[in-house]
């Protein structure tokens, strides 16, 4: 049976973003394209004189791939309009396969834009649902990864818990909306309804499927996490408090939307994904400066066994703890390793 994404939005509200959304995305193409014999070679006197790496130069051209998938994406859910009508588990599949195109495209241009390199560990243990997985969150650009190295490489079919502040992105809102998955408000209230979406995700899970959620809610940095610190110590068990300082590379998990996917789904098998290349990545400036070239993007995957995951809510807060302590260790050792190489 076909699944739409969870929202309360509106179809009104719905309309008038895409309303802003799509003809920006289509003018922005038409503008990078048609302005491309200008700005190409000013852009290249100027890497040239700094002497970084191509990076002006690398960084438009990204803007201008990630435009052009964006139109491309559009025209093609476009044409599967009709198909959603006639056909809509089969529409449903297509819109699938779209999204795994679209994110291979985005992420597949910036690999060659900006030479990364990309090591990837545990991807068979994504082949086979139901499960849930579990990444760390860093950039903007990991969610991309999902899509782009774990679906397209294993087959393996994502609902995402993803924020409500992406569907400004036209082609993500149009086929995510064709999709089981949840857009979420962040620090609004109403929290039992958002966590209410993110439960009915972990329902009806297949062979072939997974949710996809990023338990701290938002990117790391050295801020957010002494923020994060600050709230749990005027609110939180003082246990968990210790657990979150202990914590250095990650933000602690939030408990929410976590236990709501584990309880709804006691059966899935619980995949962590850790990752370590795209820290210090948080706005266009820093790919400006070329931050990003050059990079090694190491993904890593364990599996636990739905039978191995406490049943009890104080003992699943304590193993939400514990797997976020382990990506946190990954990472210690990844980042020393980096920084000794340096």
């Amino acid at each position: 049976m076909t699944r739409r994404a969870a929202t309360d939005e509106s179809a009104l509200a719905r309309i008038a973003r895409r309303l802003v959304t799509i003809p920006a995305t289509l003018g922005l193409t038409a503008l990078a394209c048609g302005l491309a014999p200008l700005w190409l070679p000013l852009l290249a006197l100027h890497d040239a004189v700094r002497g970084n790496r191509w990076s002006g130069l690398r960084s438009a051209l990204a803007l201008t791939h990630y435009a052009i998938g964006e139109t491309l994406g559009l025209v093609a859910s476009a044409l599967l309009t009709p198909l959603a009508w006639i056909a809509p588990d089969r529409a449903e599949r297509a819109s699938f396969r779209l999204q795994c195109w679209w994110a291979r495209w985005l992420f597949g241009g910036a690999s060659r834009l900006f030479a990364l390199r990309i090591a990837a560990s545990g991807l068979d243990l994504l082949r086979d649902g139901p499960l849930l997985l579990l990444m760390r969150h860093a950039s903007v650009i990991d969610t991309l990864l999902p899509a782009a190295i774990v679906s397209s490489r294993t087959g393996l079919q994502l609902r995402y818990v993803m924020k409500r502040e992406l569907l400004w992105d036209p082609c993500l809102d149009v086929v995510g909306h064709r999709l089981p998955n949840a857009f979420v408000r962040r620090g609004r209230g109403g929290a039992e309804e958002e966590i209410a979406r993110v439960r009915e995700l972990a329902q009806g899970l297949g062979p072939h499927d997974g949710v996809l959620l990023y338990p701290e809610g938002t990117r790391f940095t050295p801020a957010r996490r002494e923020q994060t610190i600050a709230r749990l110590a005027a609110s939180a068990d003082p246990k968990h408090v210790e657990r979150a300082r202990a914590l250095h590379h990650v933000l602690p998990p939030r408990l929410g939307g976590a236990l709501a996917l584990l309880d709804a789904a006691p059966d899935a098998d619980v995949v962590i994904g850790a990752h370590t290349g795209l820290e210090g990545l948080r706005t266009l400036n820093d790919l400006w400066n070329g931050a990003l070239v050059g990079r090694t993007i190491e993904l890593a995957f364990w599996r636990i066994p739905a039978s191995e995951v406490p049943q009890a809510r104080a003992e699943k807060v304590e193993w939400l703890y514990d797997q976020w302590q382990r990506v946190d260790a990954w990472l210690a050792t990844r980042l020393a390793r980096e920084a000794h190489a340096a």
